[in-house]
């Protein structure tokens, strides 16, 4: 791994992910920046990420999609891709999703989510990203299975898109925006194991339907005019 430029930049949320950290930076792919965004962590994630070769970016703000725009912000690869920092998630099978964004093959590369063992995919949370899923479709006409975590894209037109939620709607803005603006989206299978710690959104019920609320909202909003993605757009 390095802490200098890079093809590719990793954003990485974090609070309190200092257990899961030493798996989730281990499978940086080589040449790769992992850019792990603190987002007031209290159990030293910021130094075991340092410890592990990771560049830190400080987000006060609470909220994941803030500390995901504050990573995505500090990147400078062509490439971004984002992965969840709680070792549910592999960043290592990001690899053909950067090669298919490269190729030109998608604008937006999206990783499904396939429980592996059980207490991986809580029922409640499972049942959420249904619903959300269905009101995508419904607003947009993807056939998108999840709004999983993993994924890739290019830097400029990712920050061209204008995401302006900071809480658990982000994941969901940068689909409904990239929709709105011809991105061709790619879904595809991705082993999901239990995470390391509890969730901060989906640990619930309640937490669920809120992140469900919060995302409703940005399904509300009226269709965008984002710039396409260049090339591989619609």
């Amino acid at each position: 791994m390095t802490t200098t430029s890079s093809d590719v930049d990793v954003v990485l949320p974090c609070l309190n992910e200092a257990e899961a950290l030493p798996w989730v930076l281990e499978r940086i792919p080589p040449g790769w920046r992992a850019l792990v965004v603190d987002n007031g962590s209290t159990d030293g994630s910021d130094r075991v990420a340092r410890a592990f070769g990771a560049t830190v970016v400080h987000e006060p703000r609470r909220g994941f999609g803030a500390a995901c725009h504050a990573g995505l912000t500090a990147a400078t690869a062509d490439v971004v891709c984002f992965c969840d920092c709680d070792a549910s998630l592999d960043p290592s099978l990001l690899v053909p999703f950067v090669r298919e964004v490269r190729d030109g093959g998608a604008d937006l590369v999206l990783g499904r989510r396939r429980p592996q063992g059980r207490g991986a995919w809580p029922a409640h949370a499972r049942a959420g990203n249904l619903a959300l899923a269905r009101m995508l479709r419904r607003r947009t006409g993807l056939r998108l299975h999840d709004l999983g975590p993993l994924r890739a894209a290019r830097r400029e037109p990712l920050l061209a898109l204008g995401l302006t939620d900071r809480r658990s709607g982000y994941p969901l803005q940068m689909v409904v925006r990239a929709a709105d603006a011809g991105w061709r989206i790619a879904e595809h299978d991705v082993p999901y194991l239990p995470r390391t710690g509890a969730s901060k959104v989906t640990g619930t019920w309640r937490g669920t339907w809120q992140a469900v609320r919060d995302m409703s909202h940005v399904l509300g909003e009226a269709p965008s005019e984002t710039p396409a993605a260049g090339r591989g757009a619609r």
